[in-house]
């Protein structure tokens, strides 16, 4: 059982939004996990020690060998081969092998509308039936008038901070949603820091039945 200083510990890095998800009720210990994008693991250290199904791809290979580590240590009985340094489009997991895909600030660093789709088409294609997608990625909303497109018509931008980022925004993610099948959780929601980025919270679940 983790002590209080584990969990503290474990909860360090992980989306406040995803954390919401699990206080929920929406993703339950035992249930298949994929993190598609999982950078150094930081959504996956409070599951891989409380019972859930483990499973990770990022393209960086440092990135995969960092989260090998991190399960090394929290989750010994899980097989390497779990972690994966493949890309999001072409990964080699199969179709419908988790029953939650965490998506946290990957798809923004799509190059432009084919990469973007790519990318949600890799990642959405590995949900089960009747699964969550959870995805935070940044947008235009609520800062429209304060992006620059990159080129003319580019939903590539560069935002107030000085980075650039592929922004979705509300109309876009609704459409999506039901291109692929999906179905919304929650309302689509948007944090804006200070006028400088804006990030959206885009949860789903996998109707029976939807393009994948």
């Amino acid at each position: 059982m983790m002590t209080p200083a584990d969990l503290r510990a474990a909860l360090d890095g992980i989306d406040i939004y995803l954390f919401d998800q699990i206080q929920r009720g929406r993703i339950e210990p035992g249930v298949r996990i994929l993190d598609a994008g999982c950078g150094g693991g930081r959504n996956l250290a409070y599951f891989l020690p409380a019972g859930y199904d483990v499973c990770a791809l990022d393209l960086d290979p440092g990135a995969i060998d960092a989260v090998r580590a991190l399960a090394a240590r929290l989750a010994p009985h899980l097989e390497g081969n779990r972690f994966r340094a493949e890309s999001l489009a072409h990964s080699s997991f199969a179709d419908a092998c988790a029953d939650v895909v965490i998506s946290s600030a990957v798809l923004h660093f799509a190059a432009d509308d084919a990469d973007f789709m790519a990318m949600l088409r890799g990642s959405w294609r590995l949900l089960a039936p009747g699964g969550l997608f959870f995805a935070r990625l940044a947008s235009s909303i609520g800062v429209e008038t304060q992006v620059q497109p990159l080129s003319p018509g580019s939903r590539r931008c560069r935002l107030p901070d000085g980075s650039d980022r592929y922004l979705v925004d509300a109309p876009m993610l609704h459409a999506l949603t039901a291109e692929l099948g999906g179905r919304l959780l929650d309302p689509i929601k948007t944090t804006v820091v200070d006028g400088q980025r804006s990030m959206t919270t885009w949860v789903m679940t996998k109707v029976r039945g939807g393009a994948g």
